[in-house]
């Protein structure tokens, strides 16, 4: 078999062409039973949530193109300073929750352990019919997946001369948001074929990293030769 070529994306790499979408269906992804007692015997309207938008080590096929796995310290260094919790990805509404300098007072919060990226947040089940319709899905089972939005800092590119590549996502600069989503298009990935535009864009993350590491092939060829000349000298 031929020796697996690896590839480090450079850092001169757009971040708008690296920001990300995926998708994980996981069983961590629960609803924390119970809400909060004010003092007076009544119910806060707090329910929480709980569970990992990012897995490492997972491999997901990302629409036939490539297999992507994210890295085990990934995570160190991102920027997790205001991340927003929606229900599939749907931006244009008011967040459920938000990681707002990622600490105690915040009614989200973002934490790495060993399984990957874990999320615990705060749901006004009481003055948020959308929170309250999201906790009661999450209870019963009826939702169960979980997706992020990020943008890669560093990533190395395995089997570059095979049809389906392997990127391992080494370093994630930033997270933007989290979602609990219906449907995760496969375990542990996040484009369906209803996905043009994704599929799109994973066929061109494929050949931009060949091209490049085509680049730095010849390059590398290039710098022996002319070492190899000087030697003869």
């Amino acid at each position: 078999m031929p020796r697996a070529k690896s590839w480090t994306n450079p850092a001169s790499r757009r971040d708008d062409e690296m920001t990300c979408v995926r998708s994980y269906a996981r069983q961590e992804f629960r609803a924390v039973a119970g809400g909060e007692d004010n003092g007076d015997g009544e119910d806060d309207g707090i329910r929480s949530i709980t569970g990992h938008p990012a897995v490492f080590n997972s491999p997901a096929d990302i629409g036939g193109w490539f297999e992507e796995t994210i890295d085990p310290g990934a995570f160190d260094d991102c920027d997790l300073t205001d991340v927003l919790l929606f229900t599939n990805h749907r931006d244009m509404k008011i967040p459920l929750a938000r990681s707002r300098r990622n600490n105690g007072s915040s009614t989200m919060t973002l934490t790495v352990d060993d399984i990957g990226l874990k999320m615990d947040a705060d749901l006004d089940v009481e003055n948020n019919q959308e929170a309250r319709a999201l906790y009661s899905a999450i209870k019963r089972g009826d939702m169960d997946g979980m997706s992020f939005c990020f943008r890669v800092r560093e990533q190395k590119w395995e089997n570059l001369d095979t049809d389906y590549p392997t990127r391992r996502i080494t370093k994630i600069a930033k997270v933007y948001e989290v979602s609990a989503v219906n449907e995760p298009a496969y375990e542990d990935t996040d484009i369906s074929a209803r996905d043009k535009a994704a599929l799109e864009s994973a066929r061109k993350d494929v050949e931009t990293a060949r091209s490049q590491s085509l680049e730095s092939e010849k390059e590398l060829e290039v710098y022996r030769l002319k070492n190899k000349i000087m030697a003869n000298a």
